[in-house]
């Protein structure tokens, strides 16, 4: 009986160990969450459907962090760089890829055109310094949306 309880725990143990350092990513700071890469609708050049599509940017941490100088990046290069904008504690900041005023918990990235492309691409938080903190792929698969906890 020891010989199996040993031979269980043995197998099971990577397992357990590499939970608590997947889940420990978005423990500990800023992490991508639920991204809309296909607006609702069919895509076109106006306010609402380039705003239709967004990515969401969570903190974890119990202290409020400033953005300025983060990035959201795709696949081919776009580039959203965050200005002065401080996400509290706990809190989620929506960046929608079209046009309108930035308030709290919304910020526009200011295009006329959808980025994130529908069949496939790859989010990508970098921090000022220039290195990736947190990505996030999809496919068609995905319908629409990826929720990236």
């Amino acid at each position: 009986m020891a010989t199996a309880v040993l031979a269980a725990t043995a197998l099971t143990a990577p397992l357990l160990a590499a939970s608590p350092a997947a889940a420990a990513r978005h423990q500990g700071g800023l992490h991508l969450g639920y991204i809309q890469y296909d607006s609702p609708g069919r895509d076109s050049s106006s306010r609402t459907s380039v705003n239709g599509e967004w990515v969401n940017i969570h903190n974890n941490t119990r202290s409020s962090i400033q953005l300025k100088g983060y990035k959201l990046k795709d696949n081919t290069g776009y580039t959203y760089t965050f200005g002065s904008y401080r996400i509290g504690a706990g809190k989620t900041v929506k960046v929608r890829t079209g046009k309108g005023t930035n308030r709290a918990g919304t910020v526009y990235w200011g295009r006329g055109w959808h980025v994130w492309n529908n069949t496939s691409d790859k989010a990508r938080l970098i921090k000022p310094s220039g290195s990736q903190l947190d990505s996030c792929a999809w496919t068609t698969r995905d319908n629409g949306y990826k929720n990236c906890h």
